[in-house]
């Protein structure tokens, strides 16, 4: 591929880590607009594409497990994605791939929407969207980076992809919804097609033209090489497990609040209240965190957060009221804050050359942990009550989480330079 430029390291358009302006200072760069306005795209387009998904499934097979597949292989593939394809990331000019990302997501969606493609082919598909996906947001956190530097307007505009993202599942199923009272399941997928299209769009002429950060040799060898220097750094490790392992444990009372609706003997409103209440926490965490806290102070609440942001949850068991069951789950989702500080050590700790490839790896393993801890959650809760679950969850979940503090404390303290 020919090379591009400019310069992967060419100064952000508003000067990084001076943490003046908040949010309003991330907006001010031109290429972050268009980064955020095609992640918002085309997360809306996954959301509805597995509401549509799931539904076509259903009514195809009547089958729930096969519709509950959906949702699983949204997680599964991102190990795969993420540890083979890694080096794609580094390997190839940014810009392109993320806009091969985007069309090759939008060709899976054109042929979901077909009406020959059958069961098994749209399982296959959704497989190939969620391995395509590590890739594409390793990326584009490597890029936000070059776009906005190593400083506090990345730690800003990593929390605004997040809070996009959180959002999108509280909109972005209830669009889902009401659309298909309009339109069958395949049309819906045209919606993701077109969302998908539009992503890429914005991003091909939205972005600046960057060279690869590095390559040679197999890419697969060359992938599989960047995983083992990104866990073989004891503390990039220790960080990138502290980013994981709290949203393993966390996702438990969402994943099971079906069952701890009917636990308590409520309706299908208050399963709704179960599932947003730990979103709107966390928005309103990294909204607070963002725009009130400094950059040191955002290092300094990291560690405390870490730690402690799964004790709200020891409510469970005692069966107050529901009322308060909402608050733990806004307040454990508020402690999610404490990924603001913890992404600046973590883009700090990693090698410019290396960064493509640790991004994508956070990103599968992130997801690929979630999904483990909402399987185990659900496998627990068949022997146990929910409440009794969820607690011992944040139990477990507060002494993993110490361990890890305590981990990260012996590896390079607050990371401060």
């Amino acid at each position: 591929m020919p090379e591009e430029t400019p310069s992967a390291t060419a100064a952000p358009e508003a000067p990084a880590g001076t943490g003046r302006g908040g949010y309003r200072a991330v907006f001010a760069v031109q290429e972050f607009r268009a980064v955020f306005a095609a992640h918002a795209l085309s997360l809306l387009g996954v959301v509805v594409s597995e509401i549509a998904l799931t539904v076509l499934v259903y009514d195809l097979t009547g089958s729930p497990l096969l519709s509950a597949l959906v949702f699983a292989l949204g997680f599964l593939p991102y190990l795969v994605g993420g540890t083979l394809l890694s080096g794609v990331a580094d390997r190839f000019p940014a810009r392109r791939v993320l806009v091969v990302c985007d069309l090759v997501c939008a060709g899976c969606a054109a042929l979901m929407a077909l009406p020959a493609t059958p069961v098994a082919a749209l399982l296959a598909l959704r497989c190939a969207v969620a391995a395509v996906s590590p890739v594409f947001s390793g990326t584009r956190m490597a890029t936000l980076a070059d776009i906005l530097g190593s400083g506090d307007l990345f730690v800003l505009g990593r929390s605004l992809l997040r809070m996009v993202a959180q959002s999108s599942v509280l909109l972005g199923f209830g669009l889902g919804g009401v659309l298909l009272t309009f339109v069958p399941p395949r049309g819906a997928l045209v919606v993701t097609l077109c969302t998908f299209l539009a992503s890429g769009l914005l991003l091909r002429f939205g972005t600046r033209r960057r060279p690869a950060r590095d390559g040679g040799g197999s890419l697969m060898k060359y992938s599989l090489a960047g995983t083992r220097q990104v866990l073989g750094d004891r503390r990039i490790r220790a960080l990138l497990l502290l980013l994981w392992v709290p949203p393993m444990f966390v996702v438990a009372p969402e994943a099971i609040a079906a069952a701890y609706a009917d636990e308590r003997g409520v309706g299908t409103v208050w399963v709704g209240l179960l599932m947003c209440a730990m979103p709107v926490g966390t928005i309103a965490g990294e909204l607070y965190a963002g725009a009130a806290l400094s950059p040191a102070a955002r290092s300094r609440i990291v560690l405390p957060l870490a730690g402690c942001g799964l004790l709200p949850l020891l409510a469970y068991p005692f069966r107050p009221d529901l009322g308060w069951i909402l608050l733990a789950l806004v307040l454990a989702g508020a402690a999610g804050a404490y990924t603001l500080g913890l992404d600046r050590w973590f883009v700090d700790a990693v090698p410019q050359e290396l960064r493509g490839r640790a991004m994508t790896v956070h990103t599968a393993g992130l997801m690929t942990i979630q999904g483990v801890g909402m399987a185990l959650a659900g496998a627990a809760a068949e022997f146990w009550p929910v409440g009794t679950v969820v607690g011992g969850v944040a139990v477990l979940g507060t002494l993993c989480c110490l361990l890890l503090v305590a981990e990260v404390r012996r590896t390079g303290g607050s990371g401060a330079a």
